[in-house]
């Protein structure tokens, strides 16, 4: 790697704040004539510190998070695996092994409160320490930046299982979004009116958001569909389906003006707004009459902010 400058941290989200971090990276790794590099972890570290815990819920999927880092014009994404061993790396030999012997690093941006190593013992005194010996810059980016955008992971994770897309949108700088293949389901709505695809979510850390009803846009993401630049308008669901008395919780959606068999083809549905939270009616006549008005809701939003 040419004159790497590097940053370091999950990125969960890759929010407003983690963008001011990496707009700086580009910028240094430009005027530099280096490379922009983000050295990032899978699994996340928790999941491996505390394995039993199954409470933590990542905004982003590894794959979503490399797409939207490359979106932002990073020339490398490292993705290091997360373990046992390497958690166990003290911060010097985490500083040689990594930055030095297998990156190359020439000058490495973090924010104020960055820690590494084992225990996460190391910090910004243990980066200048090393600096001399091996030849690097560090820069860090102030505490007063960071919460002057007042933003973090956490805020974003509570706004979305309170069900406040728009609110998550706004630290985001992204609409929020879930992919999977679309499953087959017990057909219900088609019976009433509101045939959906249920989708699957493979990955089990993905955050899901808050039961209910949402405006949202869809995309088909099947290399058959590459040619098709369409987006869809839709209402998705997030629940049990408490009129029916279900088991599970379902992710589907009802794709407007659309009709065809798209049974194993991966979609993308990317949250707009919250409309209503779960309820259970008390028959499928009465969740017709209210999917109806959910439908009159969505398509009324989706003018709104076309004539913004």
């Amino acid at each position: 790697m040419n004159n790497a400058i590097v940053t370091i941290g999950t990125f969960d989200g890759v929010h407003y704040g983690h963008q001011k971090i990496i707009k700086r990276l580009c910028e240094l790794a430009k005027s530099s004539g280096g490379e922009s590099v983000i050295l990032t972890f899978f699994p996340h570290p928790r999941m491996i510190i505390d394995p039993e815990n199954q409470d933590l819920k990542l905004i982003n999927t590894i794959k979503e998070k490399a797409e939207i880092i490359a979106n932002l014009g990073v020339d490398h994404l490292i993705i290091t695996p997360f373990t046992r061993d390497f958690s166990n790396l003290s911060a010097n030999e985490y500083i040689k092994n990594i930055l030095v012997d297998t990156i190359g690093t020439k000058q490495i941006i973090v924010g104020y409160d960055h820690r590494f190593g084992k225990d996460r013992m190391g910090g910004m005194k243990e980066l200048e320490e090393c600096a001399a010996l091996y030849n690097y810059k560090i820069e860090e980016i102030p505490e007063q930046d960071i919460n002057d955008v007042a933003v973090s992971s956490t805020k974003i994770r509570k706004a979305l299982l309170d069900g406040d897309v728009a609110l998550a949108e706004t630290y985001l700088g992204y609409h929020f979004s879930i992919s999977g293949p679309v499953i087959k389901g017990d057909k219900i709505g088609r019976t009433i009116g509101f045939p959906t695809a249920n989708i699957f979510v493979e990955e089990t850390y993905k955050l899901i958001p808050s039961d209910g009803i949402y405006a949202v846009t869809v995309e088909m993401l099947d290399e058959k569909e590459a040619h098709n630049s369409i987006t869809y308008k839709g209402m998705a669901y997030i629940g049990q389906r408490p009129t029916i008395n279900g088991m599970t919780r379902n992710i589907e959606v009802n794709i407007f003006d659309f009709n065809r068999e798209i049974y194993g083809q991966t979609i993308k549905m990317n949250f707009l707004k919250f409309l209503r939270h779960d309820v259970k009616f008390t028959g499928l006549e009465a969740l017709t009459t209210q999917l109806h008005q959910d439908k009159e809701d969505t398509l009324a939003f989706f003018k709104d902010i076309q004539n913004l």
